[in-house]
């Protein structure tokens, strides 16, 4: 049994949402039909909407007609299986979506590649529908936390600043030669954010939340170490002018200004 036992006792004040205009919409993706069904109903029995789907094909059509606040997507499906699917999401118009992950590897590495697809949190199977449902709230919480002026665009163009060029439709970092500088997904995200906001100081809060990596336990511990290696990426020598600064007790700030091209090349 992939998951366990539901708790017949409601967790605390999801299921209190009379008088409350909008209703969370969850849709559960997992191709084995106990889970899929079984979690649905779990989640309907606690006060919010929730619809299923058994595959990605399944998700994207619902995706096309429907509104959703979060996705709970299953890793191990066959075919497109769900760390392919979230990514393709982070890169797609529904990357705004929280991505909650399934997983029956209680593999760390496994879990960490699923956090740099783009994935806000998971959880490991067998696992708690109460658990389950608390992560759901929590991701939810923390995504409508962001200020309205904090986000991350979803146009596809061409971003200038200094000697480099981020191509956002390939997700290439191109040097002044042309060169093609690798970034990981976590550090094309990082940089992504830090273009969308120049000049601005954001604090480590808010970089984990912007780039999608809300589990605080992983990403809080390697908040600083992801801008260093951006650094790294960028040859960010703190002897000339930083690409990024520090600013003490709060946070970063990307210093350079910023040029955005509607055509990317």
């Amino acid at each position: 049994m992939m998951w366990a036992e539901a708790d017949p006792e409601r967790i605390d004040n999801v299921g209190e949402l009379e008088g409350v205009e909008h209703i969370d919409h969850i849709l559960v993706v997992d191709d084995d039909h106990g889970i899929r069904t079984g979690v649905v109903d779990y989640l309907r029995k606690n006060g919010l909407r929730a619809s299923a789907a058994a595959d990605g094909r399944d998700m994207m059509a619902q995706l096309e007609t429907s509104a959703f606040d979060l996705i709970v997507l299953d890793i191990m499906m066959p075919g497109e299986d769900g760390l392919a699917l979230c990514r393709n999401l982070r890169a797609g118009k529904h990357r705004a979506v929280p991505v909650l992950l399934l997983t029956a590897r209680d593999d760390e590495t496994d879990r960490i590649i699923g956090l740099e697809m783009g994935a806000d949190d998971y959880v490991t199977k067998p696992f708690s529908p109460r658990e389950l449902l608390a992560r759901i709230k929590a991701v939810i919480r923390r995504t409508r936390m962001l200020p309205p002026n904090l986000r991350i665009t979803e146009t596809s163009d061409t971003i200038s600043f200094g000697q480099w060029r981020l191509d956002t439709t390939a997700r290439h970092l191109l040097d002044a030669d042309g060169t093609v500088v690798s970034l990981s997904g976590a550090e094309f995200r990082l940089l992504r954010v830090f273009l969308d906001h120049p000049q601005r100081v954001l604090s480590r809060d808010q970089l984990l939340n912007l780039t999608q990596g809300r589990d605080a336990e992983l990403f809080d511990r390697s908040i600083d170490l992801m801008v260093s290696r951006l650094r790294q990426r960028l040859r960010d020598d703190a002897k000339e002018q930083a690409y990024i600064k520090t600013v003490r007790s709060e946070g970063y700030v990307f210093s350079m200004p910023v040029t955005v091209h509607g055509d990317a090349p």
